[in-house]
């Protein structure tokens, strides 16, 4: 297994140096770290039919959830999608809606934002990045929970641009 440590190392190593992908195994555990724009290969490897039934016996029985209704004002905003402004995650890391856990959130639904509104923190790397919104508008829709792991390019809000 790979101690958290050691992976956020390895993800600083690769950040500063020229290398595009790094792919190691130890002990059974596979790590795989891409560089953001490097397409990913898909890799097929037959499983025997044995270890499937291992893993499925090993976890946890999930109790079956109902999915929730989605509100008429969100299916109205997904369907207005495309004159909204997304504003997204210039990398990976940890979303935070406030400066610390006792402030209230940079923003809500409906605020009103300029260009230079911080709208959020992403943490990467103990690293705490400000995002601004980069357009004058109302938020429409707060796409990413408090403390949600995401991803480059991951939508965070909707933006109606004025």
């Amino acid at each position: 297994m790979f101690k958290l440590s050691e992976i956020k190392e390895l993800v600083k190593l690769i950040d500063e140096s020229s290398i595009e992908e790094l792919e190691i195994e130890n002990e059974g555990a596979r790590l795989s770290i891409r560089k953001p724009g490097i397409p990913e290969q898909q890799v097929v490897q037959a499983v025997p039919q044995s270890a499937i039934a291992a893993i499925q016996a090993a976890q946890p029985a999930a109790a079956p959830q109902a999915a929730p209704a989605q509100p008429v004002e969100q299916t109205a905003t997904q369907a207005n999608d495309d004159s909204l402004h997304k504003i997204t995650s210039p990398m990976v890391g940890t979303f935070y809606s406030a400066p610390s856990p006792t402030s209230p959130s940079f923003i809500e639904k409906g605020d009103k934002v300029t260009p230079k509104t911080t709208v959020c923190i992403v943490e990467a790397m103990k690293l705490m990045n400000e995002i601004e919104a980069e357009v004058k508008g109302e938020i429409v829709e707060v796409l990413v929970e408090n403390g949600q792991l995401v991803e480059f390019g991951q939508p965070l809000f909707l933006v109606k641009p004025e």
